[in-house]
């Protein structure tokens, strides 16, 4: 086979549909965010406070929310991915109701925003079981980023919340 006619190896960066990269800078990106890490799952080890380059990681496994309308119209199963939650300028990290132990499973239900003065607040990570995880911010300097290829949600079935 001539040599430009290779077809060269897929990328996931060139997967339809791409993985999530997005920012957050003020409250109404937050609520974005928020929505979807909704029902987002984690072991309590995969959170890393790094206090002196001022930033808190979360590993997490995203329910596809944005796919979930299309997977049911075609009948597929509902997907999750593998994704990064980053919090920058952190200046402090509370916790209130989250085990540290590393077989504990969290689940991520919503980040709310607390404004503090000139810029500064307080974003709160609220999980299942009355858990809160409070980060103290200079600002809003929040990533979420997908890192690897969705798969099959394990329950085969979309989150539920009753009302």
């Amino acid at each position: 086979m001539p040599a430009d006619s290779r077809i060269a190896d897929a990328r996931f960066a060139d997967a339809d549909p791409a993985p999530l990269a997005l920012m957050a800078e003020d409250e109404q990106d937050l609520r974005i965010l928020s929505a979807l890490l909704q029902d987002a799952v984690l072991p309590a080890a995969e959170m890393s406070y790094d206090r002196r380059g001022r930033s808190l990681a979360l590993l997490l496994n995203r329910f596809r929310w944005e796919d979930a309308d299309q997977a049911a119209a075609e009948g597929r199963d509902y997907e999750r991915v593998r994704s990064v939650l980053l919090i920058r300028d952190v200046q402090r990290v509370l916790s209130d109701g989250i085990s540290r132990d590393g077989d504990t499973v969290l689940e991520l239900l919503a980040m709310v925003w607390q404004p503090g003065q000139d810029g500064t607040g307080r974003l709160l990570l609220e999980f299942a079981g009355d858990g809160t995880l409070a980060t103290e911010v200079e600002c809003i300097n929040v990533e979420l980023r997908d890192v690897t290829r969705p798969y099959r949600a394990v329950s085969g079935k979309a989150p539920v919340h009753p009302d």
